[in-house]
């Protein structure tokens, strides 16, 4: 089967470091794994492939207009439908448009739709909304025409999480064409019997954004140090805008030779880390709107760690009210704090819990599974609408 793979969001490089180029990758991954040829569309290829993505065909798109005119990337980002369309017309044909959805972005669903070729489009957030709350939105109403066509032109919209799917049914995705297929992870790239040596290790992994509630956790790193684990360390992996804040508060509570922040690591160090770690966290503030599936907690689980998450969306779901992973009070260091701690009492219950996490990841949250899903349903899709 030959695979057009489509991004078009000039922050998202497919071959980088950041969550949403390695969920790129892993889609790469399995669709290559599975004997595909894929071709892949965008934007930002500046940034060299990894040598087990050479059978790839890259296809440079246009790139977005240098500095920080929303106009210009918007008007940018709207002529590029066009140019998709073209690039695949010249690359094809195709069997499936597989296409990670992004503003401005309805090209390629349309081009599919057209041709009676059979599509998925990745859903990961409410893009319009985010950008708006953490962003700035420019051509809202551009932006909603443009989403309600790829969503009404896709033959699947895999959101992956039910807040998603519901943004992409408020902007005319017909409801028996989305899905809610969370995100998965390559479970064999992690050892999964983690036996960190050293003081009691709190672990975080992402990119340093407000949405990731690192300052609860700094305090709640805080407070345990001054109770119950008085040498417990603090491991960060990951960077963006929000460390100079963490440095700063960790400096004013005296624990900067507490905590280590790696900066910006390469994805295949990420196992390493995780390895060096007793518990991980997944902090998320209580009064943002939650749409995520997130990667880091799946790498979590199958790197055997017992896990605290905030309880916010459906994650207590996904970690099973408790069995996989246990969820707190967001915006409630105390809460994050007695959670940590009771792992810190009972490292047998957190080997337990993380156990049963990487059994629950390799049985059903592997990338084979979550990418056949997706292609199966895209597939009996476009059956139907034939």
């Amino acid at each position: 089967m030959h695979v057009a793979y489509v991004t078009t969001d000039p922050g998202i490089p497919p071959f980088g470091t950041k969550g949403a180029s390695i969920h790129v990758q892993s889609v790469l991954r399995v669709l290559l794994a599975m004997g595909h040829r894929v071709t892949l569309f965008s934007p930002c290829l500046a940034v060299a492939p990894a040598a087990e993505f050479a059978t790839v065909a890259l296809h440079p798109l246009p790139g977005a207009p240098r500095g920080d005119d929303a106009e210009a990337r918007a008007a940018w980002a709207l002529a590029l439908n066009e140019t998709v369309a073209a690039a695949l017309t010249l690359a094809g044909p195709f069997d499936l448009v597989y296409e990670r959805h992004a503003l401005f972005a309805h090209g390629a669903m349309e081009w599919a739709s057209r041709g009676s070729v059979p599509s998925a489009l990745e859903l990961n957030a409410p893009l319009i909304a985010e950008q708006t709350r953490h962003r700035h939105m420019v051509r809202q109403s551009d932006a909603q025409a443009s989403a309600r066509r790829a969503f009404g032109a896709a033959r699947l919209v895999a959101a992956v999480s039910a807040a998603a799917a519901d943004y992409a049914r408020d902007l005319g995705a017909l409801p028996d064409r989305v899905a809610v297929i969370p995100n998965g992870v390559d479970a064999a790239r992690f050892d999964g019997s983690p036996t960190p040596d050293g003081p009691f290790t709190v672990g975080f992994v992402g990119t340093l954004k407000p949405w990731h509630d690192t300052a609860t956790l700094v305090e709640a790193f805080a407070l345990l140090r001054r109770g119950p684990v008085p040498d417990a360390r603090l491991l960060i992996v990951g960077d963006g805008p929000q460390r100079a804040a963490i440095l700063d508060r960790l400096d004013q509570l005296s624990l900067s030779d507490a905590a280590h922040l790696t900066g910006a690591v390469q994805p295949d160090q990420i196992p390493g880390w995780l390895a060096r770690m007793h518990v991980a966290t997944a902090p998320y503030q209580g009064d943002q709107p939650f749409y995520f599936s997130p990667l880091k907690l799946y790498e979590y689980m199958a790197a055997g760690l017992p896990v605290v998450a905030s309880d916010v969306g459906d994650l207590a779901q996904v970690l099973d009210r408790g069995r996989l992973g246990a969820t707190v009070v967001p915006d409630d260091p105390d809460a994050l704090a007695a959670a940590l701690a009771g792992l810190a009492r009972d490292p047998a219950a957190a080997t337990a819990m993380g156990a049963r996490a990487r059994a629950e990841v390799l049985a059903h949250h592997g990338w084979d599974r979550i990418v056949s899903r997706i292609i199966a349903r895209a597939g009996a899709a476009g059956q139907e609408a034939a």
